[in-house]
Order: C-alpha cells, then structure tokens, then sequence
C-alpha cells in the first residue's frame, strides 16, 4: 500500500477515534448531570405552572439533563420558598416564581420562613405581567362599570372576589376597589389560580383578580370577561380591555415579575451555567410567542437586573401596604 494512502487511513483513523472519544465524554457528562427540579409555589394547571412546565421542556437541552416540575402549593407559595431554603445549594433545585412569593410576602407575613435577600440568589428574570379583573360568565356585567353597577344592585352593594392567595396585591387590589367604588367587597382566598377558575368557570363566585395569563384562555373561549387590567398601558393579547388607570384609578402602574431563583450559597459557575440557560431558552420564538399569549410581556433579566427589579418592587408595595393599615400576621 502506498504511503500517502496509509497516511490518509491512518489520520482518518485517528480522527474517527478522537470524534468517538468526545462523543463518550458528553454522553458521560449528560448521563452524570443530576435532574433539575423546578419548584412552585402552586397548584398544577395554573398560569404558574403553565409557565414552568414550558421552561422545563426547553431548559433540558441547554442544561444537558432532565428537568421536573414539583408544585408545592400552599400559603401563597411560602411552602415551596421553604423548600428552596432547605435545598442543596449545587444548582439542581429552582425555584420560579412571581412577585407574591419574593416581593409581598415577606411584607404581610411576620415569619415566612425564609428572606429572599439571605436565603435566595436570583437566576434570572424572564418577564413581567399585569394582573386583572375578570367577572364569570354568570354574572351580566360586560364591563367594570357595569359590574359596580350590579354589586350595588346586590343587598347592601355585598360582592365576593376571588384572589389566589390570601394578602397578596390582588387583595390590595379588591380593597383599593371596595373603599374607591363604596362598594362592600370581600376577598375570598385560594389556593392558587386553578382553584379559583373552576369556581368561576362554575359561577359559584361572581369575579376574581388574578395574572393575565390566569384569565386569557377562557377569555378569549367567553367563558369568563376579563374587564379591567393593571399597569400603563393596555396589554397587546388583551387591546379591548382598557386599564385601571383609564377608568381612574391610579397606583397600581408598576409592574410584577417573574424570576428563577437558587439557593444562596450554590456556586458562581452553577449560576452562571443555568443564567446561561435561561438566557437561551427565552429567546427561542416558540417560548417567546407562547408567552406573549398568556399575556406576558417576555424581557430577560440578568440576576443583577433581577435583584434591582425585586428590590424596586417591594419598595412599591411596602409603601401601598403600609397605607392600608395592613398589620403583618
């Protein structure tokens, strides 16, 4: 055989090995990569879970292993920021989350069980949102002035809402509303959103204030009429629905967040590898769409914009809970 040919054969060779050789390494490394499991703070079903069943899915390929969902609803999601507080710190357990659980709950609650400055550090933040007033489909209003008009049609101007979680910004929210419009409204609490729809689905409450992304789809089937939406703007999935601010009611323009936290202490390399992630992830156009048609509105935050984020918003609702005489519990 000539020797150029044995050359070529043997370089071809080696290359054969070497290109096997890197394929058994990230087989390996992918087979030794621990499962992630997101926590949430909520029942299957709801806008949350929704959310971070899509993050899953797509966060397994840039991560290289598996990655779970595990709801632990509960106490406005105290339960799952519990649990992140007790987890490993070494980047496989996260925790996704909206403002209630980081922002508002440290605020009404005098012992949560856990302080998100000492005992979380922020992934990444993926987008905010607007919460809003949606009415059932049993009861007659179209709008939110007429179903002001059919509550103080009601014995005494009486009226239940459904909110989520109990002390949270939708039940500021029903308060705000109650006190502006004289009308008696009581906020009735949930375990999350899921609950609160069926019962809504199911007329057995006339209204309720939860996320955009609670409300939309059975929006858009009529099953329920979202009739008023937070924030400054009306919202691009919702542009027949006007704001709290066009029909008076001001206070109410800044914006929650979603985030993705860790445990404090997990290394900088296992942040930054799952920051990474994420960063990816949003940006694909099928998470991005998806999004936007729950009614979010997607802008990935790095964990410094995340942190500053945070902090502004809790700023915000420390001083609207304050003025309500709100005492801690």
């Amino acid at each position: 055989m000539p020797s150029s040919r044995r050359s070529l054969m043997s370089a071809a060779l080696r290359s054969a090995t070497a290109l096997c050789a890197g394929l058994a390494l990230t087989t390996a490394f992918a087979q030794s990569a621990k499962p992630v499991r997101i926590l949430v703070g909520f029942p299957a079903g709801g806008g949350s879970d929704a959310i971070a069943r899509l993050l899953a899915d797509k966060l397994k390929e840039p991560l290289g292993t598996t990655v779970v969902v595990e709801n632990r609803p509960g106490a406005g999601g105290q339960i799952a920021a519990q649990a992140l507080k007790a987890a490993p710190a070494d980047g496989t357990t996260l925790f996704l989350s909206h403002d209630h659980t980081i922002s508002i709950l440290p605020l009404v609650v005098k012992n949560p069980g856990y302080l998100p400055a000492d005992d979380f550090v922020p992934v990444a933040g993926f987008a905010t949102f607007v919460n809003a007033f949606a009415v059932s489909g049993g009861t007659p209003a179209k709008g939110f002035g007429e179903y002001v008009d059919w509550v103080k049609a009601q014995g005494g101007g009486k009226g239940a809402v459904g909110i989520p979680a109990p002390a949270s910004t939708p039940e500021f929210l029903v308060k705000l509303l109650g006190d502006t419009y004289r009308l008696d409204l009581v906020a009735a609490p949930y375990r999350g959103s899921a609950p609160m729809m069926a019962d809504m689905l199911g007329n057995q409450i006339g209204a309720g204030v939860g996320s955009v992304q609670d409300f939309i789809e059975n929006h858009k089937a009529g099953k329920i009429r979202v009739v008023a939406v937070l924030g400054g703007k009306r919202q691009a999935a919702l542009p027949e629905v006007p704001t709290f601010s066009e029909l008076g009611l001001k206070g109410f323009e800044d914006l929650p967040y979603y985030g993705i936290y860790a445990p404090k202490g997990t290394p900088q390399r296992e942040i930054s590898h799952l920051t990474a992630a994420v960063a990816k992830v949003v940006a694909l156009p099928e998470v991005r769409k998806q999004l936007t048609d729950w009614g979010l509105t997607v802008g990935y935050m790095t964990p410094e914009q995340l942190a500053t984020r945070e902090q502004a918003y809790t700023q915000v609702w420390a001083r609207i809970i304050k003025d309500s005489g709100f005492q801690p519990q």
